[in-house]
């Protein structure tokens, strides 16, 4: 009965996160940059694809194309909340 409807809980009643785990409300808005320091652009939103999540990454110039990382181990190497940063193995192609 609650197919496509809304949902809202109180932060408060969130269950807290394990050290490696996330909600998606925190990562929304965080910057990406990769290992060498570039600026990927900024996380707008995620994208469930059945055994991983996607970051989708807004690119700080509207010209290029939206990234779309996994979020893997394998490619985010560091999330900080407070700094509101992730840092990825992920290039920029072109």
């Amino acid at each position: 009965a609650l197919r496509g409807a809304r949902v809202f809980v109180s932060r408060a009643q969130f269950p807290n996160a394990d050290a490696d785990e996330y909600y998606w409300v925190d990562l929304i808005g965080l910057e990406v940059r990769n290992r060498r320091g570039e600026r990927l652009g900024v996380v707008g939103g995620l994208l469930e694809t059945g055994p991983q999540c996607v970051l989708c990454v807004t690119a700080p110039d509207a010209a290029a194309e939206e990234l779309l990382i996994p979020f893997v181990a394998a490619h985010v190497d560091r999330v900080d909340l407070a700094a509101r940063l992730i840092e990825v193995d992920w290039q920029r192609e072109g």
